[in-house]
């Protein structure tokens, strides 16, 4: 009977969902190498179990970290002891996700009572978010259909909304939210723009103009298991979740799994980093599914890959300091987007290079589009800049959607306007 008992609470806890009560998020300061150094060790320990939410890498730059209840006392110790300054940005992880929870709840109740209208003001379950995507296809048949680029790890379709009026010539730009599952924000801003787009087609003259001349792939669920599983089990979990074997740690980086530059600055080899590159370039069903389209298609103008957080836009490249043959035009239209993107609830963002704007980074999206010969390669790391990280309230998701609509526009109409 015992035994059993025992079986049976390791079962429960191995199906419940994980939680996060008294952990906390430091903000830590690096203005010495050696500080770099002392925090590339604290994350090897593997008995503290850190959750880096940037990389170690820069002077200069602030590095948020989520430590576990029980690690606090031994992390803040060290970071003392080591005169590494650092603040505390969120004081209690599970607080912010328990308010969370309850918004979704609030959000199920309203869709029973209401209209798809208060859809774009919650966060989403993969469910729900597929089914919305057939309401939107089945609401606009002559602009919109979902077509699938492959399946994921688990067995998930990989779909993709595609906005076309058949007026084109196959030019086309490719959007994709969500590849780090934990980033929330990015889905449901990718709800809202696919519904933007869908519903203004003909009334806003700016977009029936792009729309007659380009169409626009969104992949709104870039990594489905990895999302499907921070609502099941993990809410803060980033990879994919492929077996690696020899190793008990699941999942690979999606964004450090492509082709340029794999395995350089900013990705690790090791399987349980949340940095984890991948036993080889495209070894994750999610990224390969993405670069066939794109290579498939042929002419794809631009590919915008959207993240969270920081509030930064920035284009190629991440894995080397050598500036982008075409720096000065990705730089100049990167000025024109943030300040478009400003000029709505007057939120401000940096722009720059990958590499010099946060950190180096190996086996990005947007630096394999670029060597591909996609000239506007560009990335969005939405809201906010710490305060809420990947828990940003769903009180920000339109805010966020909203500014970011105008940028997008700024850069796919410069696309339009210089063919390459």
């Amino acid at each position: 009977m015992r035994g059993l008992l025992v079986f049976s609470a390791l079962l429960v806890a191995a199906f419940s969902q994980k939680r996060f009560v008294g952990d906390q998020v430091l903000r830590v300061l690096t203005d010495k190498e050696e500080h770099i150094a002392l925090l590339r060790e604290l994350e090897e320990s593997e008995d503290l179990q850190l959750d880096y939410w940037d990389v170690p890498s820069k002077l200069g730059l602030p590095l948020d970290v989520r430590v576990p209840s029980q690690s606090l006392q031994p992390v803040k110790t060290f970071l003392e002891s080591n005169s590494i300054p650092y603040t505390t940005m969120i004081e209690d992880v599970q607080k912010l996700l328990d308010e969370e929870k309850r918004a979704m709840r609030r959000a199920r109740k309203l869709k029973r009572s209401c209209s798809w209208s208060e859809f774009f003001s919650f966060y989403h379950t993969l469910d729900e978010i597929y089914s919305w995507m057939d309401y939107l296809v089945a609401r606009h048949p002559n602009l919109v259909s979902k077509i699938q680029i492959g399946e994921s790890y688990e067995k998930r379709p990989l779909y993709v909304l595609k906005f076309s009026t058949g007026k084109s010539r196959y030019r086309a730009i490719w959007i994709d939210t969500g590849i780090h599952s934990r980033e929330w924000i990015t889905q449901a801003t990718g709800v809202w723009i696919a519904n933007k787009i869908a519903t203004e087609y003909g009334k806003n003259a700016s977009l029936t103009a792009l729309l007659d001349c380009m169409d626009i792939f969104l992949e709104i669920v870039a990594n489905p298991d990895g999302f499907a599983y921070t609502h099941s089990r993990d809410r803060l979990w980033r990879k994919t979740r492929s077996i690696n074997p020899g190793s008990l740690c699941v999942g690979v980086d999606p964004n450090r799994n492509w082709g340029a530059g794999f395995g350089g600055l900013g990705a690790s080899s090791n399987p349980c980093s949340q940095m984890y590159h991948g036993p080889r370039p495209f070894s994750e069903n999610e990224t390969r599914a993405i670069a066939n389209f794109i290579l498939g298609h042929g002419n794809v103008a631009a590919v915008i890959s959207i993240h969270s957080y920081s509030q930064v836009l920035m284009y190629p490249y991440g894995y080397t300091s050598q500036p982008a043959p075409d720096r000065q035009e990705l730089d100049a239209l990167a000025k024109e987007a943030v300040e478009a993107l400003a000029a709505v609830h007057g939120t401000r963002y940096k722009y720059g290079n990958v590499f010099s704007t946060i950190y180096p980074a190996g086996g990005i999206t947007i630096d394999w589009t670029y060597d591909i010969g996609v000239k506007y390669s560009y990335t969005f790391e939405l809201r906010d800049t710490g305060c809420y990280g990947f828990l940003l309230p769903a009180s920000q998701i339109i805010p966020t959607a909203e500014e970011t609509w105008p940028a997008l526009m700024k850069i796919m109409e410069h696309a339009r306007d210089h063919p390459y």
